[in-house]
């Protein structure tokens, strides 16, 4: 089946079906725009959707079984069991059985993105502890489809309307965070960023921050030396590339002074530099985009968040975000393919 179709099919991995996975990407497909813009198919059990369309009373939630994408249905959001039979749904509890699921909807979705049978794939959130087992250790989504697409790197991009940071290091221990960043790490990170600016946001000359790692920024060399031993001169070997990059700036004085808003993408060191900001900032938003990668896939900023999954209280916007921005960067991807050949 080939992927080159009018209008895009966006793939949605369901994650744990005990959170709130399926609760926002119901409500997140209720939009009306939805069939107008792709062709929404779920990966992972009809069961699991029919009981929170019951419990939530979202009798507007409609979807169409299918076995296989021949069967797919435009303008009908289609459903792809990933298990033959359907684990006991119990919101707000963590279960092997619902890892199980969440594991098989993202391997089922990851190989028809890899096979080009879907554009893209939008992954909702998983619990990390019940996916893994002895023969599979799962450290998180953006380092399993890294993997599994053949790709040597990727960068972990935080994506909202106003903005965009990056990560250099990503789901590591803060104490392992100073020795996992070298000149060479920093600069592929910062054009992963800047060709992802271009490519898939449509950005022609992109301007990236690069935040410090100490304190201060090292305060000279006083608070630490990695901002003079390896990050300017990064940043030193990347303007002279003709790269608009500039740093390092001390995160707490950049985002307190809003200097986010000057940029186009900011590269933070570590996971919680970057995040904390972001999340403060744009959560209702915000998307979490793997750039770097020769497939599009976004999810949404937040978790499973047990402690509200089945009350009708998750919020969907992230959710939306996610799908429509998928969408959004296939669309651009193929309005350049237009413009080349």
């Amino acid at each position: 089946m080939s992927a080159k179709l009018a209008k895009p099919i966006i793939g949605i991995s369901i994650g744990d079906i005990n959170g709130i996975g399926a609760e926002v990407t119901m409500k997140a497909l209720l939009d009306q725009r939805t069939y107008k813009n792709f062709t929404p198919l779920i990966y992972g059990h009809g069961k699991a959707l029919s009981f929170y369309r019951k419990l939530l009373e979202l009798e507007d939630f409609n979807f169409v079984q299918i076995k296989s994408l021949d069967e797919l249905q435009p303008k009908r959001i289609n459903v792809i069991n990933a298990l033959e039979e359907c684990p006991e749904v119990i919101p707000g509890v963590e279960t092997q059985e619902s890892g199980k699921l969440a594991l098989e909807a993202l391997k089922a979705a990851v190989n028809d993105l890899k096979d080009k049978k879907i554009h893209a794939l939008v992954t909702a959130p998983v619990n990390k502890n019940n996916m893994n087992s002895e023969d599979f250790k799962f450290i998180g989504h953006t380092e399993f489809i890294t993997k599994t697409v053949g790709s040597k790197n990727s960068l972990m991009f935080l994506v909202a309307e106003q903005l965009r940071v990056g990560l250099v290091t990503g789901h590591i221990p803060l104490s392992k965070v100073a020795q996992s960043i070298s000149k060479e790490s920093i600069k592929e990170k910062a054009n992963l960023m800047l060709n992802s600016l271009k490519k898939d946001f449509g950005i022609a000359k992109p301007r990236v921050a690069i935040l410090g790692l100490n304190p201060h920024a090292g305060e000279d060399g006083l608070l630490g030396d990695e901002e003079i031993q390896i990050i300017k001169p990064a940043i030193n070997e990347l303007k002279e590339e003709n790269k608009l990059v500039f740093g390092p700036y001390p995160s707490d004085g950049f985002f307190g002074m809003m200097h986010q808003t000057k940029f186009d993408g900011i590269l933070a060191m570590y996971h919680d530099q970057g995040l904390i900001p972001f999340k403060s900032i744009a959560f209702s938003e915000g998307v979490n985009f793997t750039a770097g990668l020769p497939v599009v896939r976004t999810s949404p900023d937040h978790g499973t968040a047990y402690n509200i999954a089945g009350k009708n209280l998750a919020d969907e916007n992230s959710m939306r975000a996610a799908i429509f921005l998928a969408a959004d960067i296939v669309q651009q991807h193929q309005e350049i393919e237009e413009f080349t050949h």
